[in-house]
Order: C-alpha cells, then structure tokens, then sequence
C-alpha cells in the first residue's frame, strides 16, 4: 500500500477500528474434511460473516510462508518486502530493552538437541517461563565473548532474545535454527561479502558454542537456536499516517514489540483472551484504533493439534458479542499468516479475512477458508487491509477531482 497516499487522505474521526487477529488463524483440511476454522463451533463469527466482506489476504507473496513480523508489518499497511525488521529486534522492543541503533539482536529459542547432535524439539518441550528465566540467569552469569559484550533477556516459555554490543555489527546474518527437527543446528553465516556481516557471524557462532557449554546439562534445553538477526530500523509512524491514536492489547513479547515499532500505545493486557477482551472494554473510549492479538491459534496449529486450535477459536466466538456491543465502525478479523495443523508449522495458504461494517457487501453465511475464497474481497494483498479499514470506517478522503 501507499503511505504517501494514506497520509495525505487521513482524517482523524471518533469512529472506532478493531483489528483482531487470531494469529496462524488460516488452515487446510484434517481428517474430517474441515479445517480448524470451518470445524469450530462459532455461531457469532459466523453470523457476522453474513453481514460482512470476505476475502483471503496474501501476507507476503503466493507460495511464500510468512515470519510473524512480516505477516503484522502487513496488516499494519507496511510492505513486508520494503520494511524487513529481524524477530530479534521485535522481541527486545517486546520486553522493553531499548535497543542502541549499533546493538545487533536475535531471537532465542531454546531448544532439546539429542546424542548425535540433531535438534530433537525446537521448543524444548516449550518449557515453563519460571525455569527458561533461570537458564537466561545462567547465560548472563557465565557467557563471556571476546570483544562484544551479550545481554540476553527472557521473553516468554522457551523464548529469550541476545543483544550483542559492540562496534561494526552487522544483521545480515542467517539464522542456527533448521526450522525442523531431525536436523543438526546450522552454523550463523553472512549474508552479504560485508566484513561486518562476517566479524558479526563469527561473534554469533562463539556466542552459540558458550551457551552449549553452559546448557550441556540442563535437559532438555541444552542448547539454543539463533534466528532473526536485525538492528534497530526506522518505520514511519503509524499514528502519523493514518491520523490514528492507536493502542496494541497483546500478551507475547513480540506482538508488543511490533506494536511499539509502529507507534502504537501498548496497553497492560489482562489474562488470557477474556482479559485481553476486557481491556478493550476499558481503553475503549481513549483510543480509535485497537490491535488485539491473540497468539492461542498459532501454538495450537504448530503443535499439530487442530481441535485445540478450534477451541481457541470457539474461545474467541463467545466473546465477539461483547465487542460488537461496542459499536466499532469498522472490524477486520483475520490472522497474520496460515499454520494448518496438518503442517504443525507458518504456511503461504490464504487467510481468512473478514471486514464488518455499515458498508459491505455480504456473500455468504459462515466463516471459513472456502467462504472466505468466494468472497467479495477475492484474494488480495494483506497491506491493502489497512486501506480497507479506513475506508469502512470513514476516515479517507477522495482522491482526486
């Protein structure tokens, strides 16, 4: 999408936004024929699809699987391919480091690796947040570098993120991470001929063979995998585009850290997906536009497990009354990217989209992938949503004579 143009149509409004997203939310069929979303009991979600535009939204390009940052740049009308952020740099903005613009950061996962030295689970069991935040105590206690120093904070579960100091670092790095299991871990590599790039590779791969050292006893993290590599970047403010007050409702790290990258108030969220509705609830009257995240959907289709990610779902369809009660101007609920059980992993299918508004031109009568691809949206480009959203909800001007 064109930020030059929405800037210049932008008008500040009262009416309200809503942009929901049930990360990973798109899916392919299981064994019943459904996919997660078309198998959910979800009589509101789809009550409202039959008052509303539908569509599948391409978050990057077709057959590409997005990361989580790219899916949100996206949604949020930043083309993915122009703005590359590292998933380090949205997971230290997420716990509130403030990143120096020479600090170099990457994502942390920790993660089991067997005898022969293959990465049995790149989770390590998704280990609880209390006994990850040791481990990161030990790294910080005993991890030395020559001529770099490393601060490694803890984010949530198995994730923490590394930001190296030191002079003439470089993120054009490849990331350890296999991205699945059965594999060995791969060594950090440059991406350029920059001797940055390679000094910062180097520095990288000593840091991965000292948290070995340190870990080799604590099963089952007893090892880490680096992925995400990026410095601090420079987006254009997504208040001053869109003549927004705009606030993020989110419970991961990450999705705070997108938020903050953009400009977005980011709002103390309650517990668990109610509590995120309720705060909504609460800051409904400080803000017109309103980011929630709800990160259930995404775990449960990585883990393979397809009636989980329908009962998050279903979590989601009870609490839709209450924030329709509200009387947005304009919801979207979509997802950042697809993580069809059957793949137990990001995939380049189509999400599901829905736009509900006084404005729309209704298509068909439920919710679902297959709804969805006949609707009246087609297939388009995720950073069209924004565009799409202000238009509902009043708040472009014409362009042109």
């Amino acid at each position: 999408m064109d930020l030059s143009l929405m800037r210049e149509l932008s008008v500040s409004t009262n009416s309200k936004i809503v942009l929901l997203v049930l990360d990973g939310l798109g899916g392919l069929p299981n064994e019943g024929g459904e996919t997660e979303l078309e198998a959910a009991n979800s009589p509101h979600l789809d009550s409202l699809a039959a008052k509303s535009d539908l569509g599948l939204s391409r978050p990057v390009a077709a057959g590409v699987s997005p990361g989580s940052g790219p899916g949100h740049l996206a949604l949020f009308g930043y083309d993915p391919l122009e703005y590359r952020v590292g998933r380090g740099v949205l997971s230290a903005l997420g716990v509130g480091f403030e990143l120096g613009e020479n600090d170099l950061a990457a994502r942390i996962n920790f993660a089991t690796k067997d005898e022969s030295g293959k990465i049995s689970d790149r989770r390590a069991g998704r280990i609880a947040s209390s006994d990850a935040a040791k481990l990161v105590n030990l790294l910080n206690e005993e991890v030395e570098l020559d001529g770099a120093k490393v601060s490694i904070v803890h984010e949530k579960e198995h994730r923490a993120v590394a930001v190296f100091h030191a002079g003439g670092l470089s993120g054009d790095l490849s990331d350890s991470d296999p991205q699945r299991t059965g594999l060995e871990p791969l060594p950090v590599e440059p991406t350029t001929a920059d001797g940055a790039a390679r000094e910062s590779a180097s520095l990288a791969n000593a840091f991965i063979k000292e948290a070995n050292r340190v870990l080799e006893d604590s099963h089952p993290a007893n090892t880490i995998l680096l992925r995400g590599f990026g410095m601090h970047p420079a987006l254009p403010r997504f208040d001053e585009v869109y003549k927004l007050r705009a606030a993020a409702i989110a419970g991961y790290p990450m999705y705070k850290g997108l938020a903050r990258l953009a400009g977005m108030q980011v709002l103390k969220e309650g517990e668990g997906i109610a509590g995120e509705f309720e705060t909504l609830k609460e800051n409904w009257d400080s803000y017109d536009f309103f980011f929630i995240h709800v990160k259930a959907t995404d775990a449960a289709g990585e883990d393979g497990d397809a009636r989980r990610k329908s009962a998050a779902i279903e979590e989601v369809d009870a609490l839709l009354p209450g924030l329709l009660d509200l009387g947005p101007a304009a919801l979207a609920i979509t997802g950042d990217h697809a993580t069809p059980a059957k793949m137990k992993s990001h995939s380049w299918h189509g999400v599901p989209f829905l736009l509900f508004s006084e404005y729309t031109l209704p298509t068909a009568s439920s919710f679902g992938e297959r709804t969805c691809a006949g609707g009246s949206l087609g297939v388009f480009a995720a950073e069209e949503i924004m565009g799409l959203l202000m238009g509902h909800a009043l708040k472009l001007n014409r362009y042109g004579a």
